[in-house]
């Protein structure tokens, strides 16, 4: 195998890297995101080439929301909270946030060199390779192998660093736009998370390189990210079996015993309250777990501007759901407030568009039910802890 940054060929642009595999040619072209001249160089890249295929750093489902931007409309709310998908699509929106107001700072729609490749392979008759591993495989992975504790931690740093900022820095714009630096950027962002890095980058450069190993024709261009530049040189190196990559992980059973054990441990600590303190303190004990649960469980759906029946229904819900694991306080008040402020067309519509900013999020009536859910569900989990001290505290 031989790999060269094509100084034989300088009308191609710099940021392609040719790979050569038996039988194939590869030209990668690293792209940045929201990049107006990475649209630039995938159209003369595969102008030029005009080669067997062009694979697209996309998977089916990302392809459809861009071929079809009123998928919105088809959505049904409450279906996905009643499927507990609230919170996967709710991370696919902050993600999706972040990447609008880059692309409205820089005037480029995110994905446009996407665009590009599919629209170049249609002009030349090439093949179309969708590249990329499922959305929902990769996002169950990457949330799935994450310690409670990291989970917690990756929701604040996504929240604090895409929600709670309405400009975009100009120097990460400039950043992100230097190829040299992106592979740096998500190096940075991944350090305290190597469980993520490996879910979200490492194993998609391997997917990304296998398929385009598995691409049909003699040359091939591919449209990719930047940062996955090295990881798909590196990898498709070799044939490697893409299945295990694929699986989605296990449900461990600590998790389960964990779950049951903490109301458990709840009911149990009022138990022996009774017998050590009699009635009044098994019934001040019960007074705390419902107060605190439920007001932290309120507070979250308040702080999501819900509806005054959302949050009575998170008071209510929190206190008795806690102590159920297969039920959530934010399933609760998520359907209270889909049913009191019952999502329109012209909502689904204006989604794209209100997730850029913070203003939009909370008041769109769609991401406000899925936050709804988020700090309902954030509230009573906060609220367990706490009460559950308080109560342990006083029998000890």
């Amino acid at each position: 195998m031989t790999l060269s940054t094509l100084p034989q060929n300088p009308s191609l642009p710099e940021s392609v890297r040719y790979i050569s595999i038996p039988g194939k040619d590869i030209y990668l072209v690293g792209t940045a995101h929201v990049s107006a001249k990475s649209v630039t160089e995938v159209r003369k890249t595969i102008q030029t080439l005009r080669p067997d295929t062009v694979a697209v750093e996309l998977c089916p489902p990302r392809y459809e929301a861009m071929m079809r931007p009123e998928h919105w409309q088809q959505m049904d709310i409450v279906k996905v909270i009643k499927e507990k998908k609230a919170l996967f699509l709710l991370a696919q929106l902050i993600l999706s946030a972040f990447y609008r107001r880059l692309g409205q700072q820089l005037g480029v729609q995110p994905g446009a060199e996407m665009m590009a490749g599919i629209s170049e392979a249609e002009a030349i008759g090439a093949e179309l390779v969708l590249a990329d591993r499922p959305i929902d495989i990769t996002l169950k992975r990457v949330w799935g192998y994450l310690g409670w504790w990291q989970k917690m931690k990756m929701i604040f740093h996504l929240l604090s660093g895409v929600l709670l900022s309405e400009e975009i820095d100009q120097e990460m714009v400039e950043e992100m736009l230097n190829q040299d630096q992106l592979e740096g950027l998500l190096t940075e962002f991944t350090a305290g998370f190597p469980e993520v890095k490996r879910r979200l980058i490492d194993e998609r450069d391997i997917f990304l390189a296998q398929k385009l190993r598995q691409a049909p024709g003699r040359s091939i261009v591919g449209v990719v990210g930047a940062g996955h530049l090295e990881g798909i040189s590196r990898e498709i190196k070799i044939e490697t079996p893409l299945a295990p990559i694929l699986e989605l992980p296990p449900r461990s059973p600590w998790m389960n015993i964990f779950k049951w054990a903490i109301p458990g441990l709840i009911v149990a600590m009022i138990i022996v309250g009774f017998f050590q303190g009699g009635g009044q303190h098994s019934l001040e004990s019960i007074y705390i777990w419902l107060l605190v649960n439920g007001i932290l469980a309120a507070l979250g759906a308040a702080a999501a501007c819900g509806h005054p029946l959302t949050i009575l229904a998170a008071f209510i819900a929190a206190p008795l759901t806690s102590l159920n694991p297969l039920v959530a306080a934010g399933f609760v008040s998520g359907l209270v407030q889909a049913w009191v402020k019952k999502p329109t067309v012209a909502d689904l519509e204006a989604l794209p568009t209100a997730i850029t900013s913070v203003k939009g999020f909370w008041h769109n009536p769609v991401s406000r039910i899925l936050l709804v859910v988020a700090l309902s569900n954030l509230g009573s989990a906060i609220g367990t802890f706490v009460s559950g001290s308080w109560i342990a505290a006083r029998l000890f």
